[in-house]
């Protein structure tokens, strides 16, 4: 009798051509407590194959069909190919038998067969397979685990960077909150940046960096006084200096964060004032070695002040920034870029005409997330 941890019931593919082999092998496993499926030819056992088959018992010389090509045909199975596949035969010859090693048996039984080998043989089998299904259920379970925890992981990761895009875009109206239409500014020096961006052709996650970071151009406004932000006249030099020293200000505050957020804010807070031909400021960076991201911002930022009222000019038309901003191609502006700005300056236009509460950010759901250490 089988021992108690033995597994039971199981489905067993009784595979032979002919009818009295077949017929014994099904008595003995329905002794044995298991559940025999009978097949009387290789192409019907293959028919019969499903995922609730837990052995076959195979007999090897079959017409049409032999048993070594069901069982490499089982192994190639996409659901079935690790059953369990014991080969009856009466071949003993060495090379025999390493043909069915070579195609896949899993074990052998000589015929006639020996009740007790066959029930020794079988159960071995079983065992086998049944240890290999609590296996593959672990595992299952395991990667269900890790989903689910990489799911949780990926939840607690987008309220982190909610949270932290939240705290950069508070920062950067911190920062402009001392001057009028706000939000329009931000938004339009955002948009305008993206549009460049795409352009050039970048990448969407690149681009949602470069939309938060460009909002952040002049965070470093927070260290000026009213009395130099809000003058309605010319900047006298001293002043002039204290003006320009609102972009390392920011690069300061922004600086030595490991955020790919942070590195791009304070890289574009520090050179959107740079010029072309290297009369910019702070550091007097001229053509490409001013970062590419500063160049962006410093034709955006330009473009939304020429067309907005301050407190020492009026708004100008979208024909007198053109023309102004094209005065300074190649000097202020990097003319390639400012080329480009223009080919899209109908773009430029419609966002500057929308009201700063329909604007949004560009619809990129690349999640913001520090960079590896």
């Amino acid at each position: 009798m089988l021992k108690a941890t033995e597994p039971r019931n199981r489905q067993i593919l009784v595979v032979d051509d002919m009818p009295q082999n077949r017929d014994l092998l099904m008595i003995h496993i329905e002794i044995m407590g298991h559940i025999p499926v009978p097949a009387c030819s290789g192409a019907e056992a293959l028919s019969l194959l499903n995922p609730s088959i837990d052995m076959v018992l195979l007999d090897v010389m079959m017409p049409d069909m032999d048993g070594f090509t069901v069982t490499r045909t089982i192994r190639a199975h996409p659901t079935c190919s690790a059953v369990p596949i014991v080969l009856c035969t009466a071949l003993n010859a060495k090379v025999d038998r390493l043909a069915g090693v070579e195609a896949g048996a899993s074990d052998f039984i000589s015929k006639p067969i020996d009740k007790t080998e066959l029930r020794i043989r079988v159960a071995a089998q079983l065992r086998l397979k049944l240890a290999q299904d609590e296996l593959l259920q672990y595992q299952a379970g395991l990667e269900e685990k890790v989903e689910q925890r990489t799911q949780e992981l990926y939840c607690a990761l987008e309220a982190v960077t909610l949270a932290h895009m939240d705290t950069v875009q508070r920062l950067a109206l911190a920062a402009e909150c001392r001057t009028e239409d706000v939000a329009e500014h931000l938004e339009h020096v955002a948009q305008y940046s993206v549009l460049l961006g795409e352009a050039c052709g970048f990448s969407d996650p690149d681009l949602e960096l470069l939309y938060h970071a460009s909002r952040m151009h002049d965070v470093g406004k927070m260290s000026l006084p009213d009395s130099i932000l809000h003058k309605p006249g010319p900047l006298t030099a001293e002043e002039r200096k204290i003006m320009e020293g609102h972009t390392t200000s920011g690069a300061e505050l922004l600086g030595g964060s490991s955020s790919l957020l942070m590195q791009l804010s304070e890289e574009i807070a520090l050179n959107h004032h740079e010029r072309w031909d290297g009369t910019g400021y702070p550091q007097g960076l001229a053509g490409l070695d001013i970062p590419l991201a500063g160049r962006i911002c410093a034709i955006a930022d330009v473009c939304d002040a020429l067309m907005a009222v301050r407190p020492y000019k009026p708004a100008y038309s979208a024909e007198e920034t053109r023309e102004i901003m094209l005065q300074g191609r190649g000097t202020h502006f990097d003319p390639a870029l400012l080329d480009l700005f223009f080919d899209n300056f109908d773009t430029v236009l419609r966002i500057c005409n929308q009201k700063a509460k329909t604007l949004n950010a560009p619809s990129h759901t690349t999640a913001i997330v520090p960079k590896a250490a």
